[in-house]
């Protein structure tokens, strides 16, 4: 999809100046992410027209966000941007147009036992790395699957926090919340990320380590198109299985496999990012990722007939 541009979202912006830049770039990208949408449907021929916006048009577009797994936090960033533009265009440009987020609903995200992928998941996804055949692909999907980031991990990862060569490799990851801490990766991880910093085209004097063709860093919700795109390649078979996998399910997945092979929760927790203000553990939060279930108890049942 080619990059958005209207007079009214350009003029929205400018006004936005006196908000902090870190604001400005992600109501931007927001908007520009909504309205290219936007002009997708039936009847929205561009140019874009501020009557294009209204409730149904936003409600059906955080739904299909939430489907793709976006997460709360994303979503609502997207309907505070929305509603922002509608009152701009409100009270300063004088148009006849009504709030199209009032009333909408980000159902909070539900508590439900975190994702563990199948012996027969996990493979369907490793062997999609292994067809596409890209360093970058194989780095993003390590840094997920080998090394439990966050989507925010992997787009904020500075080239000169990463700190990779062929026998060793550690980065330091925390944007969220400021919270930064430095992990150690583990061989395929390693391997994964070592291949494709070597990649000749990449800018030796760029900021961060996964840039995009429009901007300095690939942005969370280019992490999540890209993910999407590489399940597109999955074969009938296959989709069956990984067609409702997030990224963030690979960093479920990991906490998991973390836990089987013995790691501690305070351990995981602070790999994991999972601290309190006071920089303790998060014990609970760790707990919640790798909750018991059905499955994982059916296996140690016959323990108990001794």
């Amino acid at each position: 999809m080619p990059p958005f541009h209207s007079p009214w979202l350009e003029d929205y912006i400018a006004d936005l100046r006196s908000r902090s830049p870190n604001t400005m770039d992600a109501y931007q990208r927001a908007l520009r992410q909504f309205l290219s949408w936007l002009m997708t449907l039936p009847g929205n021929a561009p140019p874009f027209q501020p009557e294009y916006l209204t409730r149904t048009a936003l409600e059906i577009y955080l739904s299909e966000l939430e489907q793709a797994g976006y997460s709360v936090s994303h979503r609502l960033r997207i309907k505070s941007a929305v509603a922002g533009l509608a009152r701009w265009l409100a009270e300063e440009q004088d148009l006849p147009i009504r709030d199209p987020a009032r009333g909408v609903r980000v159902p909070a995200e539900s508590m439900k036992t975190p994702r563990q992928l199948s012996p027969e998941q996990r493979v369907v996804l490793r062997q999609l790395v292994e067809r596409a055949d890209h360093p970058r692909d194989s780095a993003l999907f390590a840094l997920g699957y080998w090394a439990g980031c966050r989507v925010s991990d992997v787009s904020w990862l500075r080239l000169a926090e990463t700190h990779v060569t062929s026998r060793t490799g550690w980065l330091r990851v925390g944007y969220k919340g400021g919270k930064y801490r430095e992990i150690d990766l583990i061989r395929p991880a390693r391997q994964a990320l070592y291949a494709y910093l070597k990649q000749p085209h990449l800018a030796a004097d760029r900021e961060f380590v996964f840039p995009s063709q429009r901007a300095q860093r690939l942005t969370e919700a280019g992490i999540h198109h890209w993910w999407r795109n590489l399940k597109a390649q999955a074969r009938k078979g296959e989709w069956e299985l990984i067609a409702d996998i997030t990224f963030h399910d690979l960093r479920h997945d990991f906490a998991h496999r973390a836990r089987e092979v013995g790691w501690s929760l305070e351990e995981l927790a602070y790999y994991l990012g999972h601290v309190t203000q006071q920089g303790t553990p998060a014990i609970q939060t760790t707990a919640r990722y790798t909750q018991a279930g059905r499955d994982s108890l059916i296996s140690k049942l016959h323990l108990l007939d001794r």
